[in-house]
């Protein structure tokens, strides 16, 4: 009779050949037996630790989130007879199915699969699990290709989670005489899937690869009930509202030109000035923190990519070389700091001058592929706001704290301060270096991220070719999740270029190099806060702070006077002296979302003081122009992330 070691500490006797699910709570849907998810249907053998999955845990969402994926293939098989099933996963918020299906199949499709959906969790089929042998899989998916590649990819990269390479054994779930391979786990029955929605449909290449059949992917999400699920579907109305993307349009920020490329930006004369604003405070910080300048080329002879170790793990991301001077290769730059090491070795160094803090606003290219390009966060040309600090072996840790902790403070002034820290580590297949390097380095970057008091996230293998990093993810506004700044700890690149130092002991010493990029790019940057803000910018960096609108011509000189006065001050002023009405123009305004308005008329400039409205519609009335001026200039001055010129 197996025992059962609960989370609390208690012990359960489970009947022999009873299922893990009788001993547990009716709401539970899943199980982690002895650390591996399990099926409620899972009969233990042996003593072991059980740990119940509850639906709205991560676990859970998993889980029902691929039961879901299961039946929205169910339902497409049994609305178009012969489709072939391709893989299901889930993703966050959701889950997809690739099927190759006999009909087109677009958005409005939709509602048809859901309603064919909702009948089979209606009838409440029970989900049943069954391992069979290679060749009986193989037998069952006669008319499944693309499953069969996958059971016949066996003991190669290709073969899929479905197969036990172990056991030499493949798992199938059926419900209804309708089957699927699978390697599960699945809730209970049909009745069991939460509340649901698809949400997309789209192609996409069999394995990603362009030489493969192109399939029908179906989109969709799940969430333990209706009121999570409407919750989701409000944040992605939110996240839509604030597309970086559409509000580039609408608020003349920035574009993509087909003559140009893709995912290549130029920024318009507004984007220009947010952008120039941001990088302009940056710049003023990283003076205050004893951070050299330094500027490089756009590119480069071969030879320094080769010895970066660049074109040996990260070719595929550098566009393809151009031939000059008899035959000589040139690349692009990838990456800033192959540059910045050799600023660093232009001459001997001493300790006396370490930690050594080289910073470029650098532009960097990248060969995206264009189904991964997307708007500002994914880009082919970038500008990085790129520091490597070269420290010896004894500063390392204090200046890692030292970098975490002006990251974090510059992040919080732009308005981003919700964090938690990623640690990524040794990629076993991708790296250089020995074991011990990477280990004290790894352990250097946990000492320093336990010291910022913010939640530790491991990565395991994520790190970079060279080093382990830690990544700062930043909430947003809406409890999105995005990985800004990085800081990598290197010992490679040092011993690649022969970097020294010239010791106390007049010896010669190898540095630490730190790579840091505080916004990951300026671009990235830019869409991050467009999003985070839905393009209503703080008055600092808002590209026109107040906006001026005369009521009649009359009125227009006066309008330009005041404005003037402003600008004399300091601030960035607007005047719109269009022919439309005042109405129009401050519906202009609000669209532009224009931080703070005034309205110039005859009693206006009789009385001397004006009405401010601000970006909510709020009015503040009778104040005198300069009043108006000093109080926007105090806000911006100080950097306030909400407006302060408000009804009291």
């Amino acid at each position: 009779m197996p025992v059962l070691r609960m989370p609390d500490g208690t012990t359960v006797n489970l009947p022999e050949g009873e299922p893990v699910g009788s001993a547990l709570a009716p709401s539970v849907l899943a199980a982690r037996v002895d650390g591996v998810l399990r099926d409620l249907s899972f009969v233990p053998e042996h003593d072991c630790s059980v740990e119940p999955v509850d639906v709205r845990s991560d676990d859970g969402l998993h889980v029902l989130r691929h039961s879901t994926a299961h039946v929205l293939a169910q339902a497409v098989s049994r609305l178009w007879p012969g489709t072939k099933l391709g893989i299901g996963p889930t993703i966050t918020d959701g889950f997809y199915y690739d099927l190759a299906i006999p009909v087109h199949v677009s958005v409005d499709d939709l509602p048809r699969i859901e309603e064919t959906m909702r009948a089979i969790a209606a009838e409440d089929q029970p989900f049943l699990r069954e391992d069979v042998s290679i060749d009986e899989a193989l037998r069952r998916l006669t008319e499944q290709p693309f499953k069969r590649e996958i059971v016949e990819g066996l003991g190669t990269d290709e073969a899929a989670g479905d197969i036990d390479v172990a056991a030499q054994t493949a798992s199938f779930y059926r419900n209804d005489g309708w089957e699927d391979l699978c390697l599960g786990p699945h809730v209970p029955s049909t009745g069991r899937l939460g509340a649901f929605t698809l949400t997309a449909v789209s192609g996409a290449y069999w394995r990603g690869d362009e030489k493969n059949a192109q399939l029908t992917r179906i989109y969709g999400t799940a969430w333990a009930n209706q009121a999570d699920l409407d919750a989701y579907l409000e944040r992605i109305e939110q996240a839509e509202r604030r597309d970086h993307r559409k509000l580039g349009t609408e608020l003349d920020l920035f574009s993509f030109p087909e003559e140009i490329g893709s995912g290549l930006a130029v920024f318009h004369p507004r984007g220009g000035l947010i952008r120039m604003l941001m990088e302009d405070y940056s710049r003023q910080r990283h003076v205050e923190d004893d951070y050299l300048f330094v500027n490089s080329p756009h590119i480069t002879k071969r030879q320094l990519f080769d010895v970066s170790g660049h074109l040996d793990w990260y070719a595929d991301g550098m566009f393809p070389p151009m031939e000059l001077d008899g035959g000589t290769e040139y690349y692009l730059k990838p990456m800033n700091c192959p540059y910045h090491i050799l600023i660093y070795r232009s001459r001997t160094r001493s300790y006396r001058e370490l930690p050594m803090r080289l910073f470029e606003f650098g532009s960097v290219y990248r060969y995206e592929k264009s189904g991964v390009v997307h708007g500002l966060t994914r880009v082919r040309g970038m500008t990085q706001d790129d520091a490597h600090i070269f420290t010896t072996r004894e500063q390392m840790g204090q200046e890692l704290q030292s970098l975490l902790s002006f990251t974090l403070s510059l992040l919080r002034d732009y308005g981003l301060d919700d964090f938690y820290l990623e640690l990524s580590t040794k990629p076993e297949e991708k790296s250089v270096g020995a074991d011990e390097d990477w280990d004290e380095a790894t352990e250097a970057l946990r000492q320093a991220a336990l010291a910022m008091n913010l939640e530790l996230v491991m990565d395991p293998g994520g790190g970079a070719f060279y080093g382990p990093k830690i990544s700062v993810q930043a909430r947003d506004a809406i409890g999105r999740t995005w990985q800004m700044s990085t800081i990598q700890l290197d010992f490679q690149l040092p011993q690649r270029f022969d970097l020294h130092y010239a010791g106390a002991d007049g010896k010669r010493h190898q540095p630490v190099m730190i790579h840091r990029a505080l916004f990951g790019s300026v671009e990235r940057f830019f869409a991050v806060l467009t999003e985070h803000y839905a393009g209503a910018f703080p008055l600092w960096l808002s590209p026109e702070q107040l906006w001026v609108l005369p009521v009649a011509d009359r009125n227009a000189q006066a309008a330009h006077e005041l404005a003037a006065r402003a600008r004399a001050a300091g601030l960035r002023v607007a005047v719109d002296d269009s022919k439309q009405s005042v109405g129009k123009k401050i519906r202009a305004a609000q669209l532009i979302k224009a931080p703070y308005v005034i309205v110039v008329g005859d009693r206006d400039l009789e009385a001397g003081t004006f009405t401010v409205r601000t970006r909510s519609g709020e009015e503040v009335p009778g104040l005198a122009f300069d009043a108006i001026v000093d109080a926007l200039l105090e806000e911006s001055r100080a950097r306030s992330l909400e407006q302060t010129l408000v009804p009291g």
